[in-house]
C-alpha cells in the first residue's frame, strides 16, 4: 500500500467530504489540497523538502504574516470566509502509475479541491491526466518537460519555467561568453531516459544546432543505473567544451564519481538543475563540482533587492534546515499561486478554481522569484518566469546570468 501522510492545519476543522457533487459554498470551514511527491526512495529528500517548502507557504496563508505576498496578511481565505487549507500527502515513490492511482485516491476518498506536485515529470505526465479526468485543477510546481504543458489539458498550471525556457537561457549564456571571446565550439548530451531526460535532450539538441555548436556526444542513460563507466568513457573520449547533464539526485552524485574515478575533468558544466540543484549532491561531491553551474527558478541573491525573500528563506530554512533551492522554491510559490486562485474563486468548485488560476495575474515583486510575473496562457504555462544561472563556489550558489540579475562574473571555463 503506498504510505500517506495528513497533515491538518486548523483545530476544529471539519472535513469536505461531503461537498463533492454538492452546491460549493461561499465559505468553508476548511479546503483540502493534496501533495504528491516521492516520501521514500532515492528521490525521498526531495519529497521531504517539498513538504518543508508548502508547509512553509501554509503557515503564511492560513495565519497572518506582514509580508507581500498573495495570502500572506490576514488568516486564512478572506475569500472564502477565512477558511483555512489542509494539505494531504501521498508517496508516489517517482512511479508514474503510483502517483496516477495516489491521485485518484486523493480525489475520490480524500475530496481534495486540487492538486500540487510531483517533481519527477513522468509522474506529473499521468497525475495531470487524472485530474484532467475529474476536472480538479493540477499545479505542477516543478516539473520540467515541456510536453507537459502541450498536451491540451484544461486544468494544468505550472507557474514556473519549462526545459525550453531554461536550456534558452543556458544557450544565451553561452552566446554571450562567445562574444567575450571563449572558445566555445562544442557540446555533450548526458540525459535519463524519462520523460524529463528525453525531452531535456530533444530541446538542446535543437538549441546547439541552430546557435552552432557541434554536438559531440550524445548519451542516453538508463535512470538510477548501478552503473555510468562505459557513459563516462564516451563523454571523456568527446571532450566537448561544455557539458550539459539532465540527471536527478542519484544519478548526479554516480556521475561525479565516475568522472573522478576516469580521470576526467569536463572543461565546464551546465546542468538542467534536479540533482545538481540538490544539496545532497554538494555534500557528497561538492568538492569535485567546484565552478558547475545549473540553471534555476531562484537566487537567494535576490534578497539584497528584495528583503522579503530572505524573511521567506529563513521561515523553510527553520523547518528544512537548509536554504530554498530550484526545487522547493518552485514549490513554495506553487502553493502561494494556487491559495490565490482559491481566495480569488472563493469555492471549491473545480471550474471555478480553474478559472481562478487561469486569471491569475501576480507580479514578481510578489514573489520569492526573479520572474517579471505569474499570469498563464491559454495552456497553463506561465511564460513570465525568467530563469537563472548559478555556479557553485565555495560552499555556496552565486548568481552569474543574467546580466540583470548577476552578482558576479562567471568563472569560465570552470577547470580552466
Amino acid at each position: 500500500m503506498i504510505r500517506r501522510r495528513e497533515l491538518l492545519v486548523g483545530a476544529g476543522a471539519l472535513s469536505l467530504a461531503g461537498l463533492r457533487g454538492a452546491p460549493a459554498r461561499a465559505a468553508a470551514p476548511e479546503v483540502v489540497v493534496g501533495v504528491l511527491y516521492a516520501m521514500s526512495g532515492p528521490s525521498a529528500q526531495v519529497g521531504v523538502d517539498a513538504r518543508h517548502a508548502i508547509e512553509t507557504a501554509l503557515d503564511l496563508i492560513n495565519n497572518d504574516h506582514d509580508l507581500d505576498l498573495p495570502g500572506a496578511k490576514g488568516v486564512g481565505l478572506a475569500g472564502m470566509g477565512g477558511a483555512k487549507i489542509r494539505l494531504v500527502f501521498a508517496d508516489h515513490q517517482a512511479d508514474p502509475q503510483k502517483g496516477r492511482a495516489e491521485a485518484e485516491r486523493l480525489i475520490t476518498q480524500d475530496k481534495v479541491s486540487a492538486l500540487v506536485g510531483c517533481y519527477q515529470s513522468a509522474v506529473s505526465a499521468t497525475v495531470s491526466a487524472t485530474a484532467e479526468r475529474y476536472g480538479v485543477p493540477f499545479v505542477c510546481a516543478d516539473s520540467s518537460s515541456p510536453s507537459l504543458h502541450r498536451k491540451g489539458l484544461k486544468f494544468f498550471f505550472r507557474p514556473a519555467a519549462h526545459d525550453e525556457m531554461f536550456s534558452t537561457a543556458m544557450f544565451d549564456f553561452l552566446d554571450a561568453q562567445r562574444k567575450q571571446g571563449k572558445k566555445i565550439d562544442s557540446v555533450a548530451l548526458f540525459f535519463e531516459d524519462t520523460i524529463y531526460g528525453v525531452d531535456s535532450s530533444t530541446v538542446q539538441r535543437k538549441l546547439a544546432a541552430e546557435r552552432g555548436y557541434k554536438l559531440v556526444a550524445d548519451v542516453k542513460y538508463k535512470s538510477n543505473s548501478p552503473s555510468l563507466t562505459a557513459e563516462v568513457q564516451q563523454l571523456k573520449t568527446a571532450n566537448a567544451d561544455v557539458l550539459l547533464p539532465t540527471s536527478y539526485t542519484t544519478d548526479a552524485i554516480l556521475l561525479t564519481k565516475t568522472m573522478a574515478e576516469l580521470g576526467y575533468k569536463p572543461k565546464s558544466i551546465i546542468a538542467q538543475a534536479a540533482g545538481f540543484s540538490e544539496k545532497v549532491t554538494y555534500d557528497a561531491v561538492g568538492d569535485k563540482l567546484q565552478g558547475v553551474i545549473s540553471r534555476g527558478s531562484f537566487s537567494l541573491d535576490l534578497a539584497a533587492k528584495r528583503p522579503m525573500v530572505a524573511t521567506v528563506n529563513n521561515m523553510y530554512k527553520a523547518r528544512a534546515g537548509r536554504d530554498f533551492n530550484d526545487n522547493s522554491s518552485r514549490q513554495f510559490m506553487a502553493m502561494i499561486v494556487l491559495a490565490d486562485a482559491l481566495d480569488r474563486a472563493g469555492s471549491t468548485d473545480g471550474q471555478k478554481i480553474r478559472a481562478a488560476l487561469a486569471a491569475t495575474d501576480i507580479p514578481g515583486t510578489r514573489t520569492v522569484m526573479p520572474w517579471t510575473k505569474v499570469a498563464f496562457g491559454p495552456d497553463g504555462q506561465n511564460t513570465h518566469a525568467d530563469p537563472v544561472l548559478l555556479q557553485w563556489i565555495g560552499d555556496k550558489f552565486v548568481t552569474v546570468f543574467p546580466e540583470s540579475a548577476a552578482v558576479a562574473p562567471a568563472k569560465w571555463p570552470m577547470n580552466a
